[in-house]
């Protein structure tokens, strides 16, 4: 574990360095307008979001989780250094400003090594994000019935509490940097520090539990389809004993037990139904004829599991630009903490990780103990609970936001200063740690919670597959993030009162957060929904010799001999 930890907290530490203040370095250094920015950042986001589907496929396939996170780790290392590079040499950026109407914007030579970079950086956090979480767990003996509660809560918090303490540090030390000696050293020492994280993991090596590729699971997958489309036609047994089960085929894909049969979705089932020419004289079965249970409840585990996952997409959406705008707002406030020092405005995000920290440290040792108490669960809550909770904290960062905003536009306007963009606007910037305190708090609760949920409740062997599905929202989310910028400032822009203006001192940003909170608030009550409605999976693990059922974090962890969900 010290190994895998020093590997994940060096990178995010130079994640974090390499992207909380890029907003300042396009806008400042490449001149690009803020909207631009902004959505050149979210795109980056959201591919650096959708690669983790890939590298899963590769790790769960084929590769393994160890060479995954390696050849991702190189890759990332060399869009780095390529980006470190291009804000050292002049050549790659435009020149400084002359005027305040007179600044040149970057080329589109300059614009293409930008992308190809970030491109780089993308490719590479496809072998890095979906695999660490997924190869810690493994170091647990989680997969083997070893500690099969307990270990596995207390790793998701140590995870995201170790990735927030590697956050504060580059928020306070690289940004500072940054912004105060130079964009060489403050993306050199995030360069290094990726560096470091490759080399410590590597040397693990001979330590790692690395467990074996199960083949491809999109295959399977495809297979149960194909083979219940084939016998659409197929009577289905009114007993589910008499669909089509083996040990023996399934044994490298459910070393924690097999997956038991369910009701639901019963037209996949007809894939496990035996016909003639289904089985070789061998015994085996033809995969795509004939799929056993465990397969088939594999799929159906999959689709339940989507509405769950879906809304970690309108999550993300609402809050893809907070960050970006939030720094532009931090940069016309009072950011003084004493005479001659002011603190960076993509520092504040500190709170927001201050918060987190805190809130995992205060679930772990207090919440949990006491929950445990009165529900009698391990986990103390459900993660389908602690979603909930996460959400419904999450709504008040973005009302925060507005009405932040409104008061730092009425400030400016008592004062004169709407038409000087670049005029102090004379409020604290300490007005923003409400809404990054509020988002941090939440984090500790949805998305610990979200990615609890998808490693519990995916089969065992698409667990790195289960990681990217928690990335892919994200990029899902980023995407429509932008998407969604672009027709508020298309659509505002044609009347006049554009809310996303480059001077925010004349635009309406606390509309576009009223405008977010809105969205929140439908995707709370769907969540609601779909989490009364949803179904744990139900687990046959063996215990004392005799074949029991486990049903999840959710349900009851009490044994029952074959019994149904």
């Amino acid at each position: 574990m010290p190994f895998i930890l020093a590997n994940e907290v060096c990178d995010r530490f130079a994640t974090t360095g390499f992207n909380a203040n890029m907003i300042t370095y396009l806008t400042q250094q490449l001149h690009m307008p803020l909207v631009q920015a902004s959505n050149t950042l979210t795109n980056f986001s959201g591919t650096s979001s959708l690669t983790p589907l890939v590298g899963a496929l590769i790790a769960d396939s084929f590769a393994g989780r160890f060479w995954t996170i390696t050849l991702g780790s190189v890759v990332y290392q060399l869009g780095m250094i390529s980006l470190t590079a291009s804000a050292v040499l002049p050549a790659f950026r435009p020149p400084p400003c002359t005027g305040p109407a007179a600044c040149a914007r970057a080329s589109a030579w300059q614009l293409a090594v930008l992308y190809v970079s970030l491109l780089f950086t993308s490719i590479g956090s496809g072998g890095i994000r979906p695999c660490v979480v997924a190869f810690g767990a493994d170091q647990f003996g989680i997969q083997r019935g070893r500690g099969p509660h307990a270990g596995r809560w207390n790793f998701f918090n140590l995870y995201f509490f170790s990735m927030g303490v590697a956050v504060l540090t580059a928020l306070t030390a690289v940004v500072y940097v940054q912004d105060n000696v130079g964009w060489g050293w403050g993306l050199g020492i995030p360069t290094v520090a990726m560096c470091v994280s490759v080399v410590a993991f590597v040397m693990g090596y001979p330590l790692y539990i690395k467990m074996k590729p199960g083949g491809s699971p999109l295959t399977r997958l495809t297979q149960v389809v194909a083979a219940a489309f084939r016998k659409r036609n197929a009577i289905k047994p009114a007993d589910p004993r008499l669909l089509y089960d083996d040990k023996e085929v399934d044994a490298a894909i459910s070393t924690n037990g097999r997956l038991l049969h369910t009701h639901q979705l019963g037209f996949l089932d007809r894939a496990a139904i035996v016909t003639e020419g289904d089985v070789v004289d061998s015994g085996r079965p033809r995969p795509w004829r004939l799929s056993t249970v465990h397969r088939v409840e594999e799929l159906k585990s999959i689709i339940r599991m989507i509405p769950i996952w879906a809304v970690g997409i309108l999550v993300i959406t609402a809050s893809s630009h907070n960050h970006s705008f939030a720094i532009q707002q931090a940069r016309t406030m009072d950011r003084h903490l004493a005479p001659r020092f002011q603190i960076p405005a993509a520092t504040l995000s500190i709170f927001s990780t201050l918060a987190m920290l805190l809130s995992l440290a205060f679930y772990d040792s207090v919440l949990v103990p006491v929950a445990r108490r009165f529900t009698r669960r391990p986990s103390g809550i459900t993660y389908l609970q602690r979603i909930g909770i996460g959400m419904a904290v999450g709504l008040s960062a973005n009302v925060a936001a507005a009405l932040v905003e409104a008061r730092r536009k009425g400030v400016a306007i008592d004062h004169g200063l709407v038409d000087q963009p670049k005029a102090v606007v004379p409020i604290s910037v300490f007005w923003l740690v409400p809404q990054y305190a509020i988002h941090g708090l939440a984090e500790a609760f949805t998305s610990v919670g979200h990615m609890e949920f998808l490693y519990d409740q995916a089969p065992e062997s698409m667990r790195s597959t289960a990681a990217a599905l928690f990335w892919l929202a994200m990029s899902i989310g980023n995407y429509m993030g932008t998407f969604l910028v672009t027709v508020v400032h298309h659509c505002t822009s044609k009347g006049g009162g554009d809310w996303l203006q480059d001077n925010i001192n004349r635009g309406k940003l606390d509309y576009y957060y009223w405008l977010m909170t809105a969205l929140q608030v439908l995707n709370l009550l769907y969540y609601i929904t779909c989490a009364m409605l949803y179904t744990y999976k139900p687990l046959e693990t063996m215990a004392g010799g005799e074949d029991e059922e486990s049903c999840g974090d959710g349900a009851d962890l009490t044994a029952v001999k074959h019994g149904e969900a």
